[in-house]
């Protein structure tokens, strides 16, 4: 599992789209549109945040850094964000308010990754992975309280340790978390409560090696529907198995390619069902699930974005981006934060 986690694809322009018929997204007489904070490169290529409207509009950029900032997070009650900034050998995590004002380092060595809040808007749980070349396997889950400092692995038992613990996502009702795990040789999405315990896969696959490609499926990337009751993630063959650059296999990693899909299960593992080519779901506040995938006639990833009858482009990159790193919806209730 060696995926670039600040940048889900080599490389990432498009060309904008509009989607004025799905609720929150296109101009509304009754609201204004759904609000984002998304993570693109900049005209150095460094990747900065952005706060934007769903539709495109209203776009400002809230970082300034010399190097990255990526996967940003926002809190439940709409008062901060949590976001990855790059730094010396290292990627560090850091909390904000929405605006990018008062930033504040919670860690500053390691290698630290996917924040998520916790449903008090005080402490996040984030992955750690240790040094090395392939890190995945040395992925843990860790929780702390932001305004203390204080923190602590998420899961109590040793015997948690044993294994790969990666990816957080937190229930919208603070009592779960979904996460991916090798615990049962591949790596699949698990739900647990927060202290690990009454672990259990949540979404069973129908076949563990690719038919064409006789290569292992995986799960990646869990993301929770607004109201708790259902989990988004990845499922395909990973990134690493594609040729190297010195040796392309065009045909090969198309197939590679074709095996990305976004599922959707229930939180009891039933209803699973796919959503659509591509990687690296969300849910907007409508409850409205997103996917991206490289779309070849843009120059670089789609964004898209589900609505009751049909889906359609999700405009929050600039065209011509050439990398972006994950983004975030302004949550409910959230008012003029």
């Amino acid at each position: 599992m060696r995926r670039n986690l600040n940048a889900r694809w080599p490389w990432l322009p498009w060309g904008l789209g509009l989607l004025l018929c799905t609720p929150g997204i296109g101009s509304s007489a009754s609201r204004p549109p759904r609000e984002l904070i998304v993570s693109y490169a900049d005209e150095t290529g460094k990747l900065q945040l952005y706060r934007v409207n769903a539709d495109g509009s209203a776009r400002r950029r809230i970082t300034s850094e010399t190097l990255d900032c990526s996967m940003p997070a926002w809190s439940p009650d709409g008062k901060k964000i949590a976001y990855v900034r790059e730094g010396r050998g290292a990627k560090t995590l850091w909390i904000s308010s929405p605006d990018g004002k008062e930033p504040r380092m919670l860690v500053g060595s390691g290698m630290n990754l996917i924040p998520s809040w916790l449903s008090d808007s005080k402490r996040i749980v984030w992955m750690v992975l240790a040094p090395g070349k392939d890190r995945a396997p040395s992925g843990q889950l860790r929780v702390m309280d932001t305004e203390t400092g204080e923190s602590r692995p998420l899961f109590g038992d040793p015997e948690q340790a044993k294994f790969s613990n990666m990816m957080p996502a937190i229930s919208p009702d603070g009592t779960s978390v979904a996460f991916v795990s090798n615990r049962s040789g591949r790596y699949r999405i698990w739900l647990s409560a927060l202290d690990g315990s009454d672990a259990r896969l949540v979404s069973p696959v129908s076949a563990e090696f690719d038919e064409k490609l006789g290569l292992p499926i995986e799960q990646k990337v869990p993301s929770w529907s607004p109201d708790g009751r259902s989990i988004a993630h990845w499922e395909g063959v990973e990134m690493d198995h594609m040729s190297p650059f010195w040796w392309p296999d065009p045909q090969r990693d198309a197939l590679i390619e074709a095996s990305w899909n976004v599922w959707i299960v229930g939180r009891d593992g039933k209803n699973k069902r796919n959503a659509g080519h591509g990687d690296d779901p969300t849910w907007s506040p409508d409850g409205f699930v997103t996917r991206s995938f490289p779309d070849k006639s843009k120059g670089g990833p789609r964004i898209m974005i589900q609505s009751k009858d049909d889906w359609g482009d999700l405009p929050i990159l600039p065209a011509g981006t050439p990398r972006y790193g994950r983004f975030t919806w302004k949550p409910p209730g959230a008012g003029n934060l």
